[in-house]
Formats: structure tokens, sequence, C-alpha cells
């Protein structure tokens, strides 16, 4: 299918439009340790980065008792908003691409990990309250790589699959994608490297996000 037919762009936030990775694991590994549990990786939690928290946390420490999963959680979400106080940074590209597309006539949305507090947080901080057509957050629909967000999605912008695309950096985002019958972008600069997402057959890779507007332009 030729790019030409795309009509809704759907992008992940974390490692995908906003640098918050470093954050992420350094909030993980803050709860880990207030919560008397052995740190994992820097490539184990970026391996987790995607996922709703509860599902993440839950990934990373299979042994967590219901009980020690909300202090867990509380003990993450401190340390992430207390690093948040200056909002992290959106990639280099993000701004002027999405006003292209916009202008483009694209259709925006957004897919994530995060709870609708923190995306709602994160938008505010970046003036994006209203920008996008629709947002979908993990505590309000089934976590990725389950369809059900991006479904709403597309029932929310009478989009068929065949005619979105899901722009992400972790496996999840494209199993995710692939789960709901869409074609995926993949990104090389966010959790998970490039070589790590090409068994999830994205239509495109890319380095930078600019890289997005310009395979989109050479097909119109």
């Amino acid at each position: 299918m030729s790019h030409l037919d795309y009509k809704l762009l759907i992008f992940d936030w974390d490692g995908t439009l906003c640098n918050s990775i470093g954050r992420i694991v350094d909030s993980m590994h803050a709860a880990s340790t207030r919560s008397g549990f052995a740190l994992c990786t820097d490539l184990a939690v970026k391996g987790i980065i995607g996922l709703g928290l509860p599902e993440a946390i839950r990934t990373l420490y299979p042994q967590i008792s219901d009980a020690e999963l909300v202090t867990f959680r509380d003990h993450y979400a401190d340390h992430y908003i207390a690093l948040e106080a200056t909002p992290s940074a959106l990639f280099d590209g993000v701004v002027p691409s999405l006003e292209a597309f916009r202008a483009e006539g694209y259709h925006l949305a957004v897919a994530t990990g995060k709870a609708r507090r923190g995306l709602d947080r994160v938008l505010k901080a970046h003036g994006f309250e209203d920008y996008f057509d629709i947002t979908r957050a993990a505590d309000e629909t089934a976590s990725k790589p389950h369809p059900l967000m991006l479904e709403q999605i597309l029932a929310h912008c009478g989009v068929a699959p065949r005619q979105a695309l899901m722009v992400g950096d972790a496996s999840f985002d494209l199993m995710m994608a692939r789960n709901a019958g869409m074609d995926s972008v993949a990104v090389s600069y966010g959790a998970q490297t490039a070589e790590a997402l090409q068994q999830y057959e994205p239509r495109l890779t890319i380095d930078h996000f600019s890289e997005l507007q310009a395979w989109l332009s050479r097909a119109q």
C-alpha cells in the first residue's frame, strides 16, 4: 500500500515524541531501591517501556504483591514528577513536523503507556492540551500491545486500520499496531534499538523524527 493512503498518524509519547527515557529508567531504579527490590539493568527497564506502569513493574518483578505494587508505583511517581519539574524536552524536529502534518490534513493522535494524569501533565507542559484529535492512556484502556487503544482512536477519527500509521520506539508499539491491522514506523532513538524492532516488520525505521515527514512527503 502506498503511504498516500494514510489519514491518521498515531504517536507513542516517551521515546518517540519526548526525550524522557533516561528519567523513566532513573525513576524505576529509585522506586526499586526505596521498595527494597534488587535493581534491574537499564536494558531490562528499557525493555518494558511502553507498557502501563503496573504491567511494567510486574514484568520486572513478577513476585511483587498487590500491596507492594501500590507502594512501588507511588515511589516511581514521586521520583518521576520531581524530575519533571523541568519537563523532558521534545526531540528535535517534533514540533515542526507535527505542524506540517496538521497543515497537510492528517489526523494526529497519541497512544501511550502513561497514565491519564501523567499524560495530561506533560501535554499541558508542552502546550499540547488541545493539539491532538484524541489521546489514549494506558489506565483508561487496555495496556499495549493489546490493540484496544488504537481501535478507540480509529473509531474516534473514523479511519480504517489500513489508513493509519503507528509510530513508536518499543516492541509493544509495533506489536499493538500489528494486532490492530495497521502499519508501523520504528523509531531508533528511543527505548529499543532498530535491530530489536525489525522483527515486527515496520514500514520504515527512522533515526530522526523529521525523517517521517520526508518519507510521507515523497509520496505526495
